[in-house]
């Protein structure tokens, strides 16, 4: 496509894409590549800076501070993308099928997003989390709710210039189905716009996810995450001023390198493209070829 054809072509991009590699690297083979038991005391050796059987370093409890912070990425980054993959489709499904559904679909559509729209994060997550229970599945599929909106209105928005221009309007007449004309004109023009809200949206929720499990919601201890580990370093500043530093670089780096990316993805598709009017549209279902008029 195009539009990632000239986001690659940016250098600042293909670094934001080699950081979010690392990310993924560690948040897969994190748990692997740790060189000791995470959950693992040291008693002996409690509060300890750098040395050769710890290179970073041991907590509160003598645990390993680097075979927690790749052990916990797993959770820190699952997390993230479990809620952003709930509202990827509770935010683009009807956000597209409010414009071909009618006026009541679309009003109803409308007046929840709004609703949704009107709920802090935390607090909502806070809440939901209260009933349905203290787990990381709970807390982001609730916040994949409160993220939805952000699709809906993106996608429609996207969606809503495409759907009365004359090669649209051209397939439908010709007796083209709803989801051949989202499939064949609507969705690759929408889909540049919806990578920029999920590259941003990745970034909020990471940033959520580490102040839930900062908070103790979400993942329970001692299961290591980078804000579970921020909350329990805050409490040691006095003996290692260092130590919130790690995973809170790590959440930083992270955010940083998924907005550039946004960035990079949304210059790439600003890029001047050829009239749609000089172009001819194939149906190639119905087997007509409709030229649309310059």
């Amino acid at each position: 496509m195009r539009t990632f054809r000239n986001t690659w072509r940016v250098p600042i991009a293909r670094a934001a894409l080699a950081v979010l590699l690392l990310v993924a690297v560690l948040a897969v083979f994190g748990g692997q590549l740790a060189p000791q038991d995470p959950l693992a005391q040291d008693t002996a050796h409690l509060l300890q800076g750098p040395s050769g059987a710890h290179l970073l370093g041991t907590d509160y409890l003598g645990r390993d501070v680097l075979s927690r912070l790749l052990a916990g990425s797993g959770l820190s980054v699952a997390g993230a993308l479990e809620a952003v993959g709930a509202a990827l489709v509770l935010g683009i499904v009807p956000g597209l099928a409010s414009l071909w559904l009618g006026r009541a679909f679309e009003w109803i559509a409308l007046r929840s997003v709004d609703s949704l729209m009107t709920m802090p994060f935390t607090l909502f997550v806070i809440a939901a989390v209260g009933v349905l229970g203290n787990g990381l599945h709970q807390a982001m599929l609730a916040l994949g709710f409160l993220l939805a909106p952000l699709f809906f209105r993106v996608t429609r928005a996207a969606a809503l210039g495409l759907r009365q221009v004359p090669y649209v309007e051209a397939a439908e007449l010709m007796g083209a189905s709803r989801s051949w004309v989202l499939r064949r004109h609507i969705w690759s023009k929408v889909l540049p716009t919806v990578a920029v809200t999920t590259a941003q949206a990745l970034a909020t929720a990471l940033l959520t996810v580490a102040s839930l499990t900062f908070l103790g919601l979400g993942v329970q201890p001692p299961a290591p995450t980078w804000g579970g580990m921020l909350a329990s370093d805050l409490g040691f500043l006095a003996q290692q001023p260092w130590a919130p530093v790690l995973p809170g670089v790590l959440v930083m780096v992270t955010v940083g390198a998924l907005h550039l990316l946004a960035d990079a993805i949304r210059d790439g598709s600003s890029a001047p493209v050829v009239p749609v009017a000089a172009v001819p549209v194939t149906l190639s279902e119905e087997k007509v070829d409709v030229q649309v008029a310059a």
